[in-house]
């Protein structure tokens, strides 16, 4: 990123459109002391951040939140332009930052099942604690390791106004299970999606030597196969619902490389 990483770029952010958000944050931070006392502050506009559970007295906390609302932010921007592109206008998603659990329009939010995206509600909801997890448990290090999860939700929020969601959770449960049915081709299209905004980063000369790898690293820390061989089972690629380590990798480069949404077009008969 010009020599420095995301994290490196929030003194920045107000280059940006949106870039509010983070400035916001910052005064946030020093008034409030944390994120639990700004719950509601962005009331309906554009990227709100809040919480379900004080973040404040933890340092490295406030520098994540700072960071993920600052990808989200930018990521966003992306989409805006991308979407203008194709005639439709990008409705913001918003950012939930919890801890532990929280109620969402989906149901019971669990950190356990990592970060998740609502398209009843349209918002992405992460537990920061996540990242210990995706470095310590995965082994996929790196602000950008990161900010691929991020891009990957706000993947699905574009899939949601797009209307695909939609038409691959209201088909036929047979068609969505395994290693070719629709819910992975809907997870690999989000990874895609994902690398359109790696490309929009590196025309903006904000990728440094190294953050695609890490990107790429952490795509494939989290298919299907590799869980299924962590966990210690057999892999099954009928159970899968996200796709493969390889399938994931390869999608999330091929929006890297490509950076136009036809490029993401993973429902095409031999796409996986």
């Amino acid at each position: 990123m010009g020599g420095m990483g995301l994290l490196g770029l929030l003194p920045l952010v107000t280059r940006f459109r949106g870039g509010w958000v983070i400035a916001l944050l910052i005064v946030g931070f020093m008034l409030f002391g944390g994120l639990g006392g700004l719950g509601g502050m962005f009331g309906d506009s554009g990227e709100t951040t809040t919480t379900s559970a004080p973040l404040a007295g933890h340092k490295t906390d406030d520098k994540k939140a700072q960071f993920v609302a600052f990808v989200l932010d930018d990521t966003q921007a992306t989409w805006r332009q991308e979407l203008a592109k194709i005639g439709k206008t990008y409705r913001n998603a918003k950012l939930v930052m919890f801890t532990g659990a929280t109620e969402t329009a989906c149901g019971n939010g669990q950190a356990a099942t990592g970060p998740f995206y609502c398209p009843t509600d349209e918002r992405v909801y992460i537990d920061l604690s996540f990242y210990d997890e995706l470095e310590k448990r995965f082994g996929a290090k790196g602000d950008f390791a990161q900010a691929y999860v991020i891009a990957h939700e706000i993947g699905h929020h574009v899939q949601n106004q797009l209307g695909i969601s939609s038409k691959v959770h209201n088909a036929r449960a047979a068609q969505q299970r395994g290693e070719e049915g629709l819910s992975v081709r809907l997870e690999l299209q989000a990874d895609c999606f994902a690398g359109i905004w790696a490309h929009d980063s590196e025309q903006k000369q904000l990728l440094d030597p190294g953050d695609i790898d890490e990107a790429l690293t952490a795509a494939a820390a989290i298919g299907d196969d590799r869980l299924q061989r962590q966990s210690g089972g057999r892999v099954n690629p009928e159970s899968w619902t996200h796709g493969s380590s390889a399938q994931r990798s390869r999608w999330f480069k091929t929006g890297y490389e490509r950076g136009s949404v036809d490029a993401c077009d993973t429902f095409a008969a031999a796409a996986p």
